[in-house]
């Protein structure tokens, strides 16, 4: 059973701050914001920004043929590295980074290099997922439009 404990300290009312309690801090700074991962070092990012722009091409005719929302977790040694939405089901399509905005119909877990092999057709996708190569939740046979989707933009 959970139990609750309270870990914060009691603190004393007092009259208000004393003479000499404040220093000067000097001019603000900007927040310390983490290094973000240098965007370079993947290889699947340039191939997402190039689906991106083919998908804002020709998003309206997708969206009629696949009405699909994808979400693709690219992995690195079981990590979450990028992530990124394609949605073929609302307006003219779109893809972005980041989880789906609205529920994913199917969200797809590849290890980079795994990826890399199926965008460029070197693996068959479905020998790959039968061989554990990567996971998908959610609609597993809507990975087949997916795939046409790659294939019409390895031929652009």
């Amino acid at each position: 059973m959970w139990k609750r404990i309270d870990h914060q300290p009691k603190i004393k009312a007092v009259a208000g701050p004393q003479a000499g309690q404040f220093k000067e801090l000097g001019a603000a700074r900007e927040p310390a914001m983490p290094h973000p991962l240098e965007l370079s070092e993947f290889q699947s990012f340039p191939v997402f920004e190039d689906i991106s722009h083919h998908i804002k091409e020709v998003g309206a005719q997708l969206v009629k043929k696949v009405n699909a929302i994808f979400q693709l977790d690219i992995t690195k040694d079981g990590k979450t590295i990028l992530q990124w939405t394609i949605d073929l089901k609302n307006g003219s399509g779109d893809m972005y980074p980041g989880s789906a905005r609205l529920p994913a119909d199917t969200v797809f877990t590849i290890p980079e290099p795994v990826f890399m092999e199926l965008v460029l057709g070197k693996v068959n996708p479905q020998k790959a997922f039968l061989a554990g190569k990567f996971k998908v939740s959610g609609k597993v046979l809507l990975g087949q439009k997916l795939e046409r989707v790659f294939k019409d933009w390895a031929k652009f």
